[in-house]
């Protein structure tokens, strides 16, 4: 299979290269050059466990790795995660309409392990074929750079760099990024939002000459790899609700960068027959009013206590544009020109039929902390209370919970006088924090990474 820029403006590749090179060298983002039909695989595919899962659907896209060697990234990727099922599915309540996704089961105990993992496996086997070096790059909220970070940990020929907004993630977030004690991990906090960090970030990959001399590659969700393996929890849950609820399901999704959501959606266009999807924001909701409106613009970045989803600026949205706009990369760049300008631009050629949206205030946040676990007897973190904003009771609804409510520990005790704990964010208390503040400009995160990379 190739893959090809969402600009239209670059050579399709192969996988192993569209991964290695992350933004494609027009500034666009990699997809599939077409998307397979699925629909009938799915009847063999009930008796899988998650990894034989992962490796059939990646079959499908990762053309140029051999199966064996496929089989044993994926195999290794979830040997990490502390429950059997990898991603349970669990039914809260008493009709079995709503059910949760726990997706916080991985090393970092956020549902980017669930790609980042794979992807780590991906790069060490990239640095093992070309005899070289990596140095990986990423913005993140929060959850991305821990996931990032401890993905790469202790393998040989790679350097890792996070940018994060200095004060804007959770303290036990910036701990499981700067509390490594590895030399060669640098948790690289700027002053600004996640939207400034991202910024620098796509600036820093559209230099070509710098990226290929750095031997630069890229871990947030501008990599088609990070998609693409997101698509499988949604396969796997769809794949464990009973026959008669499949058909009818909404996927309830918390999201910022719109890479989560994305990934179910593109699952449902190869043939899944997924009834619906929910976009759960906080009151950082461009998406929530783009959905509303058909109008994309930016606004002011509030912090909130669900901080990976203070975003404006949804990288993966461009993705999105380019199926809404028919596959015509023409009109895709000349939209995103439009959002550069003026900071707005239409997007309204979407399925209204399959897209629905929430929007959850702080004071909403810490309510739906509160009335699940009054009503339902479940803890859940700031994001995934998101989720549960506005729940349409006639559905059959999974939640995506997208993070252990142990990352969260205050907000969850002022909501419900609790404190969750676990035994790996608790050592991270001790250990001394290392971080590296850094002005948000490309120059200066480029001087940094030219002193810092990996040789």
């Amino acid at each position: 299979m190739r893959f090809i820029s969402t600009r239209g403006q670059a050579e399709p590749v192969g996988f192993s290269e569209a991964i290695a090179i992350g933004l494609a060298p027009d500034g666009g983002l990699f997809l599939p050059e077409s998307l397979p039909d699925i629909s009938g695989r799915l009847g063999g595919w009930e008796r899988l466990g998650y990894a034989e899962l992962c490796q059939a659907f990646l079959g499908y896209f990762a053309t140029d790795i051999p199966a064996a060697e496929l089989e044993g990234i994926v195999k290794r990727a979830y040997s990490q995660f502390d429950h059997p099922e990898i991603a349970p599915l669990r039914s809260l309540g008493g009709n079995g309409k709503l059910h949760v996704l726990e997706l916080f089961h991985g090393p970092t105990l956020a549902f980017k392990d669930f790609a980042l993992q794979v992807l780590g496996n991906l790069y060490e086997r990239q640095c093992r074929l070309r005899g070289a070096t990596l140095n990986l790059l990423g913005a993140t909220s929060g959850d991305t750079g821990a996931a990032a970070i401890h993905s790469m940990l202790g393998r040989k020929g790679t350097a890792t760099f996070i940018l994060y907004p200095d004060g804007r993630v959770s303290a036990l977030q910036e701990r499981q990024m700067a509390c490594t004690g590895s030399p060669a991990v640098h948790a690289l906090a700027i002053d600004g939002s996640f939207d400034d960090a991202q910024r620098v970030l796509k600036e820093i990959f559209g230099d070509s000459a710098f990226r290929s001399r750095v031997r630069l590659a890229a871990v947030n969700s501008i990599n088609l790899a990070r998609v693409l393996v997101q698509c499988v929890y949604y396969l796997h849950a769809w794949l464990r609700l009973p026959e008669s609820r499949r058909e009818d399901v909404e996927f309830v999704v918390p999201t910022g960068n719109f890479g989560n959501v994305f990934a179910g959606w593109m699952l449902s266009r190869m043939g899944v027959p997924i009834r619906s999807f929910k976009v759960a924001t906080n009151q950082n909701d461009i998406l929530y009013r783009m959905f509303q409106t058909g109008e994309y613009r930016l606004g002011a970045v509030h912090p909130t206590p669900a901080p990976s989803m203070d975003i404006q600026v949804a990288s993966n949205l461009e993705r999105f544009l380019y199926f809404s706009l028919g596959g015509d990369p023409a009109r895709v760049r000349s939209t995103l020109a439009e959002f550069q300008k003026t900071g707005a631009c239409r997007i309204e050629n979407f399925d209204r039929d399959i897209f629905r949206a929430s929007r959850s205030t702080n004071e909403d946040i810490a309510a739906n902390v509160a009335r699940v676990h009054r009503d339902l007897g479940y803890v859940i973190d700031p994001h995934t209370a998101c989720g549960f904003q506005d729940i349409d009771p006639s559905r059959t609804s999974v939640v995506l919970a997208t993070a252990s409510p142990a990352k969260f520990p205050d907000a969850i005790r002022a909501a419900i006088g609790i404190s969750p704990t676990h035994p790996t964010l608790e050592a991270l208390k001790a250990l001394p924090i290392v971080k590296h503040r850094i002005p948000a400009k490309a120059g200066n995160v480029e001087a940094y990474l030219e002193a810092h990379a990996a040789r």
